[in-house]
């Protein structure tokens, strides 16, 4: 095998968001940078090529009617298109270089990078390095697992062009829901197995039952307590047995999605060659400034175990610049004092801060605001009335501590809630601004209207 050896002043290793957006700012700053990525299909990360945009898309097309084949080749259209920017938004920059290849450490300062579909190594050394690998779905041990043909992750599954007629989803975390709600809106039957006793245990409960009222409507139907026990390969379909209790029961699966978390993606890295040291679920330890247990290695995005969302990911880029660039203010994961959360069933289940319960627990004293989602003239209008909105409110400073927005737009709605919560800003500021009509903003006159 044939080695090259190259120099960079910065080494990326991983495609996703914060990763991407460092190297293009570096090498706009002069900096020679090469990032690593294992696939061409893999250009700008999990978000745009399996994971957010592509759903997202898919969801768009099962809440406007779009047959599924059609749907699957507008995601692929869509996420074809977007690679390609991707691409060249770092290649095309001077001082940045995109390699193709799997990387494995060989000290802390040089990567080792063995070339797709070239017997050739490129041996790469450089000052800083920065691991941006992302994690994957996480396939459980079950009896007849293996065996089964019809076993698919949310990566897989979204690449068939066939609907699947009877879906079981094992899981009932935000990647099972999202599913759920999409491939029933495209007409899949859908049943979801959930090993836990209670549905969406860390939601409120007036939240959770009014999510599990709306996917039922759509007709999912939705076992808790479910213990898997094996997969039973068929013909035309597997059979899943499982228990609830003592009671046995067993479903017919055309497709099974695996739903059940993620890990992150370090196999091939041989960290311990660089100093770079796990927890125990493999993820590798920070700071809060990102740096690893190697002096000159940070660790961006899902593989550092934070939040596993896109915007913590370019957050973390945020951290990463103002340690590199001191014309830029300080900023740590500490900074992080409320971050916004999107689940995009139908309608949208949007979270930031404390929920009720938790606020509870946390001995606050709270004032509590809640109403149903068809009190929204624009939901009306929409015909999308399904849902609650609630607030949580400090009674002894009027400060938000929380707000769940289970409605239509509630993904853009959340932003303005929790731009209040940084900025410091009382409810009544929500409850007294001048919006638009018909918005779906107004509702915040109503909502904290009942404060």
């Amino acid at each position: 095998m044939k080695t090259i050896q190259k120099s960079y002043d910065a080494l990326i290793i991983g495609f996703g968001k914060g990763g991407k957006t460092l190297a293009a700012f570096l090498a706009k700053e002069g900096w020679t940078v090469a990032v690593i990525e294992q696939s061409a299909l893999m250009y700008g990360g999990t978000c745009i090529n399996i994971a957010c945009i592509p759903t997202k898309s898919l969801v768009h097309s099962a809440e406007t009617n779009v047959p599924y084949h059609e749907a699957v080749n507008e995601k692929n259209r869509l996420t074809s298109s977007l690679r390609q920017r991707n691409f060249e938004m770092v290649d095309n920059q001077p001082g940045a270089t995109v390699i193709t290849g799997t990387a494995t450490f060989v000290t802390h300062r040089q990567v080792a990078v063995r070339l797709a579909d070239i017997v050739e190594e490129v041996l790469i050394e450089a000052e800083k390095i920065f691991i941006n690998t992302g994690a994957k779905p996480v396939v459980p041990s079950i009896p007849g697992i293996e065996q089964s043909q019809r076993i698919f992750t949310s990566t897989t599954l979204i690449d068939q062009t066939k609907l699947p007629e009877e879906l079981v989803i094992i899981g009932a975390g935000y990647i099972a829901l999202e599913f759920a709600s999409m491939y029933a809106q495209f007409g899949s039957r859908v049943t979801l197995l959930d090993r836990s006793a209670t549905f969406l245990p860390n939601e409120d409960r007036d939240i959770a039952d009014s999510i599990q009222t709306v996917l039922s409507a759509k007709g999912i139907r939705i076992e808790q307590a479910a213990q898997i026990e094996k997969i039973i390969t068929g013909e035309t379909a597997d059979t899943i047995i499982y228990h609830q209790g003592e009671i046995q029961k067993e479903v017919s699966a055309t497709a099974i999605l695996v739903a059940t978390g993620r890990r992150p993606v370090t196999k091939d890295l041989n960290l311990s060659a660089a100093g770079v040291q796990q927890d125990d679920r493999g993820y590798i330890r920070v700071n809060e400034h990102l740096q690893t247990t190697a002096e000159n290695i940070w660790a961006i995005g899902d593989v550092n175990g934070g939040p596993q969302f896109t915007y913590i990911s370019l957050d973390d880029f945020r951290i990463i610049r103002s340690q590199l660039f001191p014309k830029f203010e300080p900023h740590t994961t500490f900074d992080r004092k409320y971050v916004a959360s999107s689940l995009f069933i139908t309608p949208p289940l949007a979270q930031v801060g404390l929920r009720e319960h938790e606020a509870v627990k946390q001995g606050y004293r709270i004032k509590i605001a809640s109403i149903p989602a068809a009190a929204s003239t624009r939901a009306q209008i929409l015909r999308q009335t399904e849902g609650v909105l609630k607030a949580v409110v400090d009674a002894d400073t009027n400060k938000i501590l929380g707000c769940t927005l289970f409605c239509v737009n509630s993904s853009e709605l959340i932003n303005q809630v929790q731009l209040a919560m940084q900025g410091g800003l009382d409810y009544t500021v929500l409850r007294d601004t001048i919006y638009t009509h018909p918005s779906s903003s107004e509702i915040f006159n109503d909502l904290f209207g009942k404060i």
